[in-house]
């Protein structure tokens, strides 16, 4: 089975209490390793972290900042050839979203 081609650009938004926040990821693909970076809604990349690939499921790990306290989110998503469905826990609450390739 051939690894999703994760490669590029990807945008989406989350709903939230306080409106939609524009998410997006930029991802590359190294054998069984996903590497890359997530922009919040401030604009600035945060590096992912243990990014693994297996056939089209990708997970990886995010550590952002909030208030001066760290969180781990961990994400997981579904690739198909125009977008990628996510899933993340943020503090025991599980969100979905989804990206498309920009």
């Amino acid at each position: 089975l051939r690894a999703a081609d994760v490669d590029g650009k990807w945008s989406g938004s989350i709903s939230t209490p306080n409106g939609d926040v524009t998410i997006g990821f930029t991802f590359k693909a190294d054998g069984a390793s996903l590497t890359g970076s997530m922009t919040g809604p401030d604009g600035a990349p945060i590096a992912i972290k243990n990014g693994k690939i297996d056939g089209s499921k990708i997970s990886f790990l995010v550590s952002v900042d909030f208030g001066g306290q760290a969180f781990d989110l961990n994400y997981t998503g579904d690739v198909s050839a125009m977008e990628i469905k996510m899933s993340a826990d943020f503090a025991g609450m599980p969100f979905e979203f989804v990206v498309k390739k920009v």
